[in-house]
């Protein structure tokens, strides 16, 4: 039985086709998402990321593949801005209405510009955070890109 969360509510609404993954969520590891990825069995390449950051001031969300760090400097030439920065824990939690560890690119409390890094393309389906510490949902990447209103970007860092 999976967890109703606002990112799912969101989905079902938008009529986009998802499954929800529940795995145990164990804060103390060091990457949380490549950790994840093992728990649902599915390789890290699949496996996005949420990260909340501002650019200029202005918040933006960032979904790249676990393995990977963002680029600061590319995300803000994509939103045509002189500098990013990641968001402090509070301020992405009050914007999202998730839990750092949680949030999700569905559903938020407030609809922020979304990049989705073009690692997504070609591939079948991904995993990005369902909503909660422990919950990851499966979906097309077209889906997915439709559901946040976000586009393709370069976005990792070399």
């Amino acid at each position: 039985m999976s967890k109703a969360t606002p990112a799912s509510a969101f989905l079902k609404r938008s009529g986009i086709p998802f499954e929800m993954l529940q795995y145990e969520y164990d804060s103390s590891v060091s990457r949380l998402g490549v950790h994840a990825a093992a728990a649902v069995n599915e390789p890290a390449e699949r496996v996005f990321k949420t990260l909340m950051a501002e650019v200029d001031g202005k918040p933006v969300c960032a979904v790249i593949p676990v393995a990977q760090e963002l680029s600061l400097k590319k995300l803000a030439a994509v939103c045509g801005g002189k500098a990013a920065k990641i968001m402090k824990p509070a301020d992405a939690e009050r914007i999202t209405g998730y839990k750092v560890g949680g949030i999700s690119p569905f559903g938020g409390r407030r609809t922020v510009p979304t990049f989705l890094a073009h690692e997504a393309s070609g591939l079948p389906y991904i995993l990005m955070n369902g909503g909660g510490r422990g919950l990851q949902v499966r979906l097309a990447v077209e889906d997915a890109l439709v559901a946040m209103q976000g586009q393709l970007a370069d976005l990792v860092a070399p």
